[in-house]
């Protein structure tokens, strides 16, 4: 009986020690690295760490129309603002991502063109609306 138990626990004990030596030897793709800091990043950028902590108030309804852009005073903002804005900054860095990546195209210059124009326009769209947002 103590035999069997030894080889359970002895067994138990290698494949926890196996699945450490996997976890401490992952390598993660730089791709993924790259994602998660810009992820966290736009994140901070936008306000996500004021919507955490002081909880605010989704949108504001004045009669028929539905205020997202004003906070009741200079320091405060709407959870719809900060989520907008989130959406604006990825779709900003996602214009800059497919400029860079348009350098990959340099033996087709009219595809490069093309992919350099639609970054350059995400871009610009995205610099737009966050004006149009922060001015109201």
């Amino acid at each position: 009986m103590s035999n069997s138990f030894d080889k359970k626990k002895s067994s138990i004990a290698f494949s926890l020690q196996k699945t450490y030596e996997k976890i401490l030897n992952y390598k993660l793709s730089w791709f993924i690295v790259g994602l998660v800091v810009v992820a966290v990043s736009i994140f901070l950028f936008a306000g996500g760490l004021y919507d955490l902590l002081m909880q605010p108030v989704v949108a504001f309804v004045s009669g028929s129309t539905i205020i997202s852009f004003y906070p009741y005073g200079i320091t405060e903002q709407f959870l719809l603002e900060s989520v907008l804005v989130m959406i604006f900054y990825s779709l900003g860095f996602t214009g800059l991502l497919i400029s860079y990546r348009s350098t990959k195209h340099a033996s087709n210059p009219r595809q490069a063109y093309r992919t350099l124009l639609v970054g350059a326009c995400l871009f610009i769209v995205s610099y737009i609306l966050l004006e149009v947002n922060l001015f109201g």
